[in-house]
Order: structure tokens, then C-alpha cells, then sequence
């Protein structure tokens, strides 16, 4: 039986839907078909991340790799590229696989809810999204968004984060799951998360399902949903070092492809341990991943980031090899590179910010 509240919120999105890249409107679909390429690419690219922050990489993408052949024969070195800045790497690798996948299956998408979570980077959510939009499946979709709408429409009073919550939410979105324009209703959700019942200050007025709402009638919207307070977010000093050589290149690593921002190039170092000094991290680590002895010089820089578990403060030195040539031992590759060079190679935010003040003390000496 679809969710009470169906028809209005259907009647709300066909007036109010946003017009996105990858989104054919209510009043298209008639002459329209979902392409599953782009629906595909565009969950991939939201998952957490904003619809703000997507839409200019989405659009690079689909200019740059038309249709997933293009995506599949292209250099996974050259995605990454084209993916820099956006965040949570393993998405691009999981992205690229994918392609491939469907490359090698004449590159057609399966059009099942099972198929889709065999591919790479598809989860229960994202396989009930492409699924509902590209195929028009009736499979639900459970976000942050949609989890925070059911909290308050039910005025539930149990914690969110824990599994057995989770589990009676996919329940009832199971429950409420129409049959027909199953994609119109998932993607109304999540507008309706996005634009009108928001974590703070939601816009019950402006609710088209308000009159369903059970913490609108018992005023909790503010205490809806319930989540166990985080952690503090730890801090981490860590180091690298811009390695120069003889004839003034600079040493950049790979990073494994596992683990985190997996297969990005970085300015070799790591986390400062207790007791260290920066320039003692530097040195230990360096011979721990490249087998190398350096001399610290001048510092560089000091950069602040924040990933999603945790914070870090990165102190950049330049420093060159005394003892050692470079080796795999906790890198994936290596490469010496000019200063200009270094901006064909794929780097995190926070190695990013040390190329620009590269760059800068480049551009204050000439």
C-alpha cells in the first residue's frame, strides 16, 4: 500500500521539481526515457556529497566520457583526474570498475535491484534509486534525508543510528512504496529532505505533508530524529616532505589504492607519534615508505583539513635525499616531476593547498 501522504507529495514535486542535469521532470517523462548511464553516474557522485557541489563535476563528466564505453576505456589515472576535489576517492575507483563491468556486458545496465547491488560501489540505497528512476522499479530509498522525513512523520523516539532503527525505517519504506512512478516518489523525498524538512528550522508550513506529520502535532520537530551525540573528532600533526632532487623535481607518491584517498598522489609523510619532532616524523616515515634518507630544510606550510572521522594539520617541509633511491615499500608508484607538472596528477585537498604555495613562493621569486 503506498505511503498515505502519496498524493500530495507527488502533487508537490510535479509543481516544484528541481530542474537538474541528470533529472527528466514530471512533465518530460512522456517523451523522455532515463538514460541509467546518467542516473547511474549522478547517485554515485551524490552520495554524500550536495547536489550543489555535483552538478559541475557531473556535468565535466558526461562532456569528457559521453557514454560508459568512453568511461571504461579511459585511464583510471585520468578519472581520478577529472574526479580531484570532489572527495571520497574509493567512489571514483568503485566508478571506474563499474564501467568496465558494464562495458564487458555489451554496456547495458541489469535492470534488477539484485544486479544493480553487484556492482561496484552499489549499496541498498543506491541500487533502490537507480532502479526506481532508470527502470521504474518499486524499490525504496533510505538517505538522510528520507530518514529524517520518517522520523518525524512517525515522531519516532528511538535512536537512528542504532541497525535495529534503521532496519524498521527500510521496513516501513518498504511499506510505503508505490507502484507506479516509484522514481518520482523517491526523488520527491529527497527534495522534500533538501529543500523543506531540513535538519534545523524545517518549513512545516511550507509542507505538503504536514497534515501527516506526527512530531508536527506533538511540536518535536527539533528533537526529530533522535541521534547519539558524536564523539569529539580527534586531531592529527602529520608531515610531508616536497622532496627535491638534483636537478630541482620533486618526488611525489602513490597511495595504495586500498584505505583512504586510495590511489591519490601525495607529498610523501605521515602522522607525527609521540615525542617526535616534525622533522623525526619526516625522516622516520619517508625511510619507512621509500627507503630513503632525507636532510629537512625550510618549512613550507601548514595546511588544516577535515575528513569525515577525523582532523588533521599538515606541516610541509622541503628536504632532500642524502643516503637511499627511491622504492615501493608503502607506496604504489613514484614519479619525479616538474613544479608545472604537478597539476596533471590527481592529489587530496590537503596536498593541493601545498602545490599552491608551491607555486606562490614560485611566483614571489620571479
Amino acid at each position: 500500500m503506498p505511503a498515505p501522504f502519496y498524493s500530495e507529495l507527488l502533487s508537490w514535486y510535479d509543481q516544484h521539481a528541481e530542474p537538474l542535469p541528470w533529472r527528466i521532470l514530471p512533465q518530460d517523462r512522456i517523451h523522455t526515457t532515463p538514460n541509467p548511464y546518467y542516473v547511474w553516474l549522478s547517485e554515485i557522485m551524490l552520495q554524500q556529497t550536495q547536489v550543489e557541489t555535483v552538478i559541475p563535476y557531473y556535468n565535466r563528466f558526461l562532456s569528457t566520457y559521453p557514454t560508459i564505453q568512453d568511461l571504461a576505456n579511459a585511464p583510471l589515472e585520468s578519472v581520478m583526474k577529472l574526479w580531484e576535489g570532489l572527495g571520497y576517492y574509493s567512489r571514483c575507483r568503485n566508478l571506474h570498475q563499474t564501467a568496465k563491468q558494464i562495458s564487458a556486458q555489451n554496456g547495458q545496465f541489469p535492470p534488477t535491484i539484485e544486479g544493480l547491488m553487484r556492482l561496484s560501489g552499489v549499496g541498498r540505497y543506491t541500487a533502490g534509486a537507480i532502479g526506481s528512476i532508470a527502470f521504474d522499479i518499486s524499490a525504496p530509498v533510505l538517505d538522510g534525508n528520507v530518514i529524517r522525513i520518517f522520523a518525524r512523520l512517525t515522531d519516532l523516539t528511538d535512536d537512528v543510528t542504532i541497525s535495529a532503527t534503521k532496519e524498521s525505517l527500510w521496513d516501513l519504506a518498504e511499506a510505503w512504496m508505490p507502484q507506479t512512478r516509484p522514481g518520482d516518489y523517491n526523488q520527491a523525498l529527497m527534495a522534500l529532505g533538501q529543500h523543506i524538512c531540513t535538519p534545523r528550522n524545517p518549513k512545516c508550513e511550507m509542507c505538503p505533508i504536514m497534515a501527516h506529520c506526527l512530531a508536527y502535532a506533538h511540536n518535536t520537530q527539533s528533537e526529530r530524529p533522535v541521534k547519539q551525540k558524536k564523539s569529539p573528532t580527534p586531531h592529527y600533526d602529520v608531515v610531508a616532505g616536497v622532496i627535491y632532487g638534483d636537478d630541482g623535481r620533486i618526488l611525489i607518491a602513490q597511495r595504495p589504492n586500498e584505505g583512504l584517498l586510495g590511489g591519490l598522489w601525495e607529498f610523501a609523510g605521515g602522522k607525527q607519534e609521540t615525542g617526535e619532532t616534525m622533522p623525526q616524523t619526516l625522516i622516520r616515515e619517508l625511510q619507512e615508505e621509500l627507503g630513503i634518507t632525507v636532510a629537512v630544510d625550510d618549512f613550507i606550510v601548514k595546511v588544516k583539513h577535515a575528513f569525515t572521522h577525523f582532523k588533521i594539520t599538515l606541516h610541509a617541509y622541503a628536504c632532500h635525499i642524502i643516503a637511499g633511491t627511491p622504492q615501493k615499500l608503502g607506496v604504489q608508484n613514484f614519479a619525479w616531476v616538474t613544479l608545472d607538472e604537478l597539476r596533471k596528477y590527481a592529489f587530496g585537498k590537503a596536498d593541493r593547498l601545498v602545490i599552491e604555495a608551491l607555486l606562490d613562493r614560485k611566483n614571489r621569486l620571479f
